[in-house]
């Protein structure tokens, strides 16, 4: 199994029965001489350096049913929130007096928040903080939709596929929710030139090896510039509610592979990783990761905001979340970069596309 993982750090890329095979034969130690290869491979693009983004949970709307999602349309005991644009700048400018060059403003697909709402919103952040990125996450929209967005000053777009294979997307999703557009999206959202993210979740209802391999094979044609996984976890207000977590052993040692397969991608240590294991975050960096993604909501509405349950850090300040995670990071030897932290290949380029 190591000669697969040389093969894949010198060429980039298995075929889908190496990859199966590679998943199927984990064990400790294959992990441990996995990681350490991601490490160096992170090392080499990016030092020492972890990336912080904060995060603005604007708003718990959505039209879409996802069924393993908190805040599904469904859910009627969703207690439902927007935030206006004056406290999504109040969070911005928090954020930046903690260090945050980043800003990332997720939140469901929320027909309230109009194009003309959300450039106007987008415009003064930039003027705000010039110096800064700025990440949306709102889902699927059109290419004249990301366009403008994009053109008013939106930096990044993050948009999860949450799964490469189209049988297993739709035993996720309604009916009227297909695979085809969510990749569309994301070829659209290239096209126009933004910073693109993507990822999966690791251990949802119904996922085998093969999917994984599918998720892999899909980030090999996309070529991202971001890509966040990160394990299933239940809600219990959701049909899914009954169905077991996601895995945190799988979701580290996919983390290294990508690292090796993508070696340039920011990869975070999400959230719901230190969900399912107290340490779940700094694993991941240790296991190739290189961004992380304290929250900036106001803290009033952070427990309203959940996507599956147990959700960490719902009662902080944000500043508690930033020296939280600033000292964890350093225990494990790496240091919190107080920049944009761009993909290492479009440093500087991009405001060259507008």
């Amino acid at each position: 199994m190591k000669k697969l993982i040389d093969k894949l750090h010198k060429t980039r890329g298995l075929e889908p029965a190496e990859f199966k095979e590679l998943i199927n034969n984990r064990c400790p130690e294959l992990s441990e001489y996995l990681f350490a290869k991601a490490r160096a491979v992170q090392t080499e693009n990016y030092g020492q350096d972890v990336y912080i983004r904060g995060l603005i949970e604007f708003t718990n709307y959505c039209k879409n049913d996802c069924y393993y999602c908190g805040i599904r349309k469904s859910n009627v005991k969703a207690e439902r929130y927007r935030l206006t644009k004056e406290q999504i700048l109040q969070c911005c400018a928090m954020g930046y007096e903690l260090g945050f060059r980043t800003f990332v403003l997720q939140g469901g697909e929320d027909g309230h928040y109009t194009d003309e709402r959300m450039t106007d919103i987008i415009r003064a952040i930039k003027k705000n903080h010039p110096d800064c990125a700025l990440t949306i996450s709102i889902g699927e929209k059109s290419y004249d939709t990301y366009k403008a967005f994009f053109e008013a000053g939106a930096d990044r777009y993050l948009l999860r596929h949450e799964t490469a294979n189209e049988e297993h997307y739709g035993r996720l999703h309604p009916q009227q929710m297909l695979l085809k557009n969510r990749k569309q999206c994301l070829y659209d959202l290239k096209k126009i030139g933004y910073q693109v993210g993507c990822g999966f979740m690791v251990g949802s209802p119904f996922q085998n090896t093969d999917c994984l391999v599918e998720d892999l094979m899909f980030l090999k044609e996309l070529n991202p510039h971001m890509v966040g996984i990160g394990p299933f976890i239940p809600h219990h207000d959701t049909p899914f509610a009954g169905e077991k977590a996601g895995d945190l052993e799988l979701v580290l040692f996919l983390i290294g592979i990508i690292r090796l397969l993508l070696p340039t991608v920011l990869l975070p240590a999400t959230t719901a990783l230190g969900t399912i294991y107290p340490e779940g975050r700094e694993l991941g960096i240790l296991a190739g990761g290189n961004v992380v993604m304290p929250n900036l909501s106001p803290k009033d509405v952070r427990k309203k905001y959940l996507l599956y349950d147990n959700k960490i850090c719902t009662g902080d300040e944000a500043a508690e979340c930033r020296h939280c995670l600033q000292g964890r990071i350093e225990k494990i030897g790496y240091k919190i970069a107080v920049t944009r932290g761009d993909h290492i290949l479009l440093k500087g380029k991009t405001c060259l596309t507008r």
